[in-house]
């Protein structure tokens, strides 16, 4: 038997699904190259990478899970969550540094009796959501809605250092969904893949890409959905050992109101940018996509969340329960 081992940690889940789902948003390929032509895309000779790249990205935890009275005999689930966003900044004069960190807890709950909590570690302000679906897991709608405050709060940094720092010469990479961010030379960095894209016939051209090559550009659509959320994307592959046909892929995007000619650039720039960062499987268990400045990123940020167990603590004070011993 021949087989490989995916050095993805599986404690993250796996960087590919085991099956594929087509996607429902429509691929226009043609943009950069016609169908008949696809092919991996070579780097373009003599094209730098750029002074400054600046690398965004967020953390989350769940400090406790709360009922919040009714005052009627019933209580609604609730969640108490910490979340931070920040910036690494990685340029010639300074090498790679933090920039920007904001640490920010929340009471995410659907009762309307909710309120802030003030505790003597942190407040955690009161953000209503719409309860979810019948028969859905409330927690569900709660999550989501700490993870949209997350990235909220990603954007806002993001477009913070953006003002401070930025130049002519400078790259913002997001690790994740660009989402909403709409910053000039701002790309999206996907690590791992549940669904695809491409039709089947331009699907092999993933599978064959070289280190350092890329797919041609092509935008996602959903028919009837936000314009806003439209994207131009490509796929590429970070150099590391052979393994799967998908291993070390990583899809990126930018925004679907970027030019044409823009995007191409910025895929281009991709290229000769992103696998000067890319890590190895000895340093790190998600190996090659999670980039270094981003794997430091999200340890600074975590240290930044505070203790779980005074925070568990506070809140348990706060709600007037004693802690436990």
């Amino acid at each position: 038997m021949k087989f490989t081992v995916d050095p993805w940690d599986p404690s993250y889940g796996t960087s590919v699904g085991t099956d594929l789902e087509p996607s429902r948003v429509e691929a226009v390929v043609g943009l950069e190259r016609a169908a008949d032509d696809w092919g991996p895309v070579e780097p373009q000779p003599g094209l730098v990478a750029p002074s400054r790249v600046l690398f965004v990205d967020g953390v989350r935890r769940t400090d406790a899970q709360v009922w919040v009275d009714e005052g009627d005999g019933t209580a609604s689930p609730a969640l108490c969550a910490s979340y931070a966003a920040g910036v690494v900044c990685c340029c010639d004069d300074d090498g790679a540094h933090l920039v920007e960190a904001r640490v920010r807890r929340s009471l995410v709950t659907s009762s309307a009796d909710g309120a802030d909590v003030v505790t003597p570690a942190g407040t955690y302000a009161c953000t209503r959501v719409e309860p979810g679906r019948p028969g859905q897991d409330p927690g569900v709608a709660l999550s989501v809605a700490v993870q949209t405050r997350m990235q909220e709060t990603e954007l806002l940094v993001a477009a913070a250092v953006r003002d401070a720092h930025g130049g002519d010469d400078d790259l913002v990479v997001v690790d994740g969904a660009l989402g909403r961010l709409h910053l000039p030379r701002a790309i999206g960095l996907v690590k791992t893949h549940a669904r695809t894209y491409l039709p089947p016939a331009l699907g092999g051209v993933v599978a064959a890409l070289g280190p350092g090559r890329r797919t041609p550009v092509f935008r996602l659509e959903q028919p009837e959905s936000d314009r806003a959320l439209h994207r131009h994307t490509w796929y590429l592959r970070l150099p590391g050992p052979a393994g799967a046909p998908w291993a070390g892929i990583v899809r990126i995007e930018c925004g679907g109101e970027v030019p044409v000619e823009l995007a191409v650039a910025l895929a281009d720039l991709s290229q000769v940018t992103l696998p000067r960062f890319a890590s190895v499987a000895y340093k790190d268990s998600r190996a090659p996509q999670n980039l270094y400045p981003i794997a430091g990123l999200e340890r600074a940020l975590r240290r930044r969340l505070g203790e779980p167990a005074l925070l568990y603590r506070a809140l348990r004070r706060a709600a007037g329960v004693p802690a436990p011993a």
